[in-house]
């Protein structure tokens, strides 16, 4: 197990343990954040751990194209039911995501710390929300890093306090990084309804030559 320093490095990722835990300590500065999503590496605890940094394998990530959009949710789409931005509200995105109720979680690993890290992110630009409004109430969210010279989105959390609201954020999101040319969005690990959105694992090894190309 690497315990990290003042010193801006990480060692390299094929050194983390079977379940992805690479390196323990550090700092949440911006430098540091880009530094390890731009190298495959993000930080991952909660209020009773130490900072601790992953690099799981096999990688769960989004395939634009291979967004899997049901009938009832287009449906929703073209109803216009929902407005949807981009950019106008990350802080409450990010809080709305720390405080909803997930179900099998008791607590969050969006600690105060973690949402103090990725609001300075979003002031340096590095990193966007999109929201998703009914009747000028906030009713879901995606939140994530943005590595446009990687053509990669690395998607953080999502909320929804209405059916389908986060769902919705994510084809617009999809459609968004579709007209820029992203190559993938970064899932980080499988969950059953990543993979009903039509995510996918792949090799770590085949995620980390997207980051380079």
């Amino acid at each position: 197990m690497h315990f990290l320093t003042s010193e801006l490095v990480f060692p390299s990722v094929t050194e983390a343990s079977e379940e992805g835990l690479l390196a323990i300590g550090g700092d949440l500065s911006v430098e540091r954040l880009l530094l390890a999503y731009r190298s495959g590496i993000f930080p991952w605890f909660d209020n009773e751990s130490p900072i601790l940094w992953w690099s799981p394998d096999p990688r769960m990530v989004l395939f634009p194209e291979n967004l899997n959009v049901s009938k009832s949710l287009q449906k929703k789409i073209s109803s216009h039911v929902f407005r949807v931005t981009f950019n106008t509200a990350f802080s409450e995105v990010i809080q709305e995501c720390a405080s909803v109720k997930r179900s099998g979680q008791s607590d969050t690993w969006i600690t105060p710390k973690m949402v103090a890290a990725y609001v300075g992110l979003h002031q340096h630009g590095h990193a966007f929300s999109v929201e998703v409004w009914q009747d000028q109430k906030l009713v879901g969210g995606i939140y994530g890093v943005d590595l446009p010279e990687r053509g990669i989105f690395c998607g953080e959390s999502m909320f929804s306090h209405i059916t389908d609201a986060s769902k919705v954020g994510l084809y617009h999101l999809v459609a968004f990084l579709k007209s820029k040319e992203y190559q993938l969005i970064d899932c980080q690990v499988f969950t059953k309804h990543l993979a009903s959105l039509g995510a996918e694992e792949i090799p770590r090894d085949t995620f980390l030559s997207y980051l380079k190309s």
